[in-house]
């Protein structure tokens, strides 16, 4: 897939008609939400004699209690019913729910616009797992990642489009209300008419049968996610990010007026910069993934959320000024450049954060339960989003700023974010993978749709160095179970990367014939559990550069599990660090320079009965090439 590639999606009608739906569904929910919450920071007396901080935090709280009601019910309809008419049934949902927001608008009765305000969370919590999986139907794995980050940056550019008209909109003289009672009716309308061109999108399971208990199917939702330990983490993971945002957010509208003495203008720019930030690290996604579901982007995501929100409250300290100023006297304000820039990156993080998540989610659940497992999610969602509201109300009131309020987010981040992938550390070992193949070396891939999808595979490929299975690991779509020499295997820092990688060690018949009996037997089981398993066949590492002969252990594996064998070649490593080239290991990488060049190249699968050593290293030596 080119860069672009992403963006031909919305040209096509699996994927255009759907995306326009969600936008303008994000777009009219932002519109609706934000004019509210705007009316009731900026004119609050003319509305309600409610304190406007506690109603910036129980308005959101109240949009996503559908979530936590309703979302097991969702999934299930989601997964029993085509989904390109729950998505039209939703839309006129949507309507009628606009129709009765302009009913409390023009009569200003505030609860009438609460009410649909907690219409709109059920609309959402309707079309929420229709939406994530809608995707894994219709689009290809390669497209996956992309799509998602498309999905992301639209949901956000809608977000921020409805947030700046929402805003401006309704405080617009005369009329302000008027156009917001009759703007979101005519966006729902136009949702509704989008929706009508999603193409059919079968069900997974039309004979299922509906548990219309929300408790019990909620209970089993969660329960049928947390078997599959990396989709349940990557779920928690998903809610403690809209736990993050949900507070930040919320304190948004009181921080501009408050805080930075800003008019509503000051406000939209906060949501603006932040909303734009989402968008590009979504986009960003697919380059920095190399088009595959890459999860060691979600640390690198996570560490950002916390340096600059921790950052943001530095800032805010910074920040001098208290006269009231529009938002061209705030960005001529000493300090709000980098308030600025710290909500651009913290929305940046973010989109590095979520959109692998949500790809993860999507790949590894089980396909007849994509729709539930999203709803389990939402619900996890909705819970942390409740507990956000309520976390922040809780700290208002023990008197904390709004300021000391983002410093305590981003710690209390650090922390989750630690424990989590301390329980699942392979999303920190693909951190250091991708972290290795971006900064130290630049990988260039061929052909690595070689690589099977899905079922076993044995990969053999040359050994060059010790990072060897780090680069290859780094580029694979998917884990892979190395085989490696005992004595690498035990390499301080490196064993942790392996053994977190399920790596199997191996030695000798002569050095210890009951580690390598062990070997086999994992590699076996490994193989009929459906995994990949790369070896590398001379059995140490090339002192000279060259392909030393391959062993016979090959001939072994395939005996007793006959799969296919996919031939390997790195090129470009010789010379580096971690080789046992001749000379000083810092000065062959200083000659080298910073972001030297590699290239893993994966050769066409050979049948079991064909595979011998002698002519996997002849197509190993082939597609290495004179480039050692």
């Amino acid at each position: 897939m080119s860069q672009s590639s992403q963006f031909a999606l919305l040209a096509q009608r699996r994927f255009g008609p759907f995306f326009w739906t969600q936008f303008l569904g994000a777009f009219n929910d932002n519109v609706f939400k934000t004019a509210l919450l705007t009316i009731l920071t900026y004119e609050a007396l003319s509305w309600t004699t409610l304190d406007p901080s506690l109603l910036n935090n129980l308005i959101p709280g109240l949009f996503i209690l559908p979530f936590l009601l309703f979302s097991a019910t969702a999934g299930q309809l989601a997964d029993k019913f085509e989904k390109s008419r729950i998505a039209r049934y939703v839309k006129v949902l949507e309507i009628a729910i606009m129709t009765i927001a302009a009913a409390g608008w023009m009569t200003h009765n505030l609860w009438l616009l609460v009410a649909a305000v907690a219409g709109m969370g059920l609309h959402s919590t309707l079309f929420g797992p229709v939406k994530y999986a809608y995707l894994p139907q219709q689009l290809k794995p390669e497209e996956l990642v992309g799509g998602n980050g498309v999905i992301e940056m639209g949901t956000f550019v809608g977000i921020l489009l409805g947030e700046v008209l929402g805003a401006v909109l309704v405080l617009h003289k005369p009329w302000g209300v008027e156009l917001v009672a009759g703007g979101t009716i005519a966006i729902a309308v136009l949702g509704w008419l989008t929706s009508r061109r999603i193409p059919l999108s079968p069900a997974p399971e039309p004979d299922l049968k509906i548990n219309w208990n929300p408790v019990t199917e909620t209970i089993r939702n969660i329960n049928f996610t947390r078997q599959n330990r990396p989709v349940f983490l990557s779920v928690l993971g998903n809610s403690w990010f809209w736990f993050y945002g949900a507070i930040l957010l919320a304190q948004f509208p009181v921080y501009a007026k408050d805080y930075l003495h800003g008019d509503h203008s000051v406000f939209v720019l906060l949501l603006t910069v932040f909303s734009l930030g989402i968008g590009a690290g979504s986009l960003l996604c697919e380059r920095l993934s190399g088009h595959k579901v890459e999860i060691g982007l979600v640390p690198f995501g996570s560490i950002g959320l916390s340096v600059f929100g921790f950052d943001l409250y530095l800032a805010s300290l910074g920040y001098t000024n208290t006269a009231t100023v529009d938002m061209a006297g705030f960005i001529a304000q000493q300090g709000s450049w980098r308030i600025l820039f710290d909500c651009v990156m913290i929305g940046v993080f973010g989109g590095f954060y979520i959109v692998p998540l949500f790809a993860l989610i999507q790949t590894r659940c089980d396909r007849n339960h994509v729709s539930r497992t999203i709803a389990g999610m939402n619900i996890m969602n909705a819970m942390f989003m409740v507990v956000a509201a309520l976390v922040a109300m809780a700290l208002l009131k023990a008197g904390f700023t709004i300021p000391q309020i983002f410093m305590a987010t981003a710690l209390l981040n650090a922390v989750v974010a630690t424990y989590i992938f301390s329980l699942v550390p392979e999303f920190l070992m693909r951190f250091l993978a991708w972290l290795l193949i971006h900064t130290v070396h630049r990988v260039h891939t061929v052909d690595t749709a070689r690589i099977p999808e899905e079922g076993p595979a044995v990969l053999v490929c040359n050994h060059v160095s010790y990072v060897d299975a780090i680069v290859i690991m780094a580029a694979s779509p998917r884990p892979i179970r190395f085989v490696m020499d005992h004595r690498i295997f035990k390499i301080p820092v490196l064993s942790w990367i392996f053994r977190t990688a399920k790596a199997i060690p191996i030695s000798s018949a002569k050095e210890d014939p009951w580690l390598m009996e062990k070997a086999f037997v994992d590699i076996a089981q490994a193989l009929h559990e459906g995994e990949l398993v790369c070896i590398f066949p001379e059995g140490k590492l090339t002192s000279n550069g060259e392909i030393n002969p391959f062993k016979t252990g090959i001939m072994k594996i395939i005996e007793r599990s006959p799969v296919p064998v996919i031939p390997m070649a790195l090129r470009g490593l010789w010379g580096s660090m971690l080789t046992r080239s001749d000379g000083n290991p810092f000065h062959r990488s200083f000659k080298r320079g910073p972001f030297s060049r590699l290239s893993l190249v994966v050769g066409t699968p050979v049948p079991p009965a064909q595979a011998t050593p002698e002519s996997l290293q002849a197509q190993v030596a082939s597609l290495r090439g004179d480039w050692k």
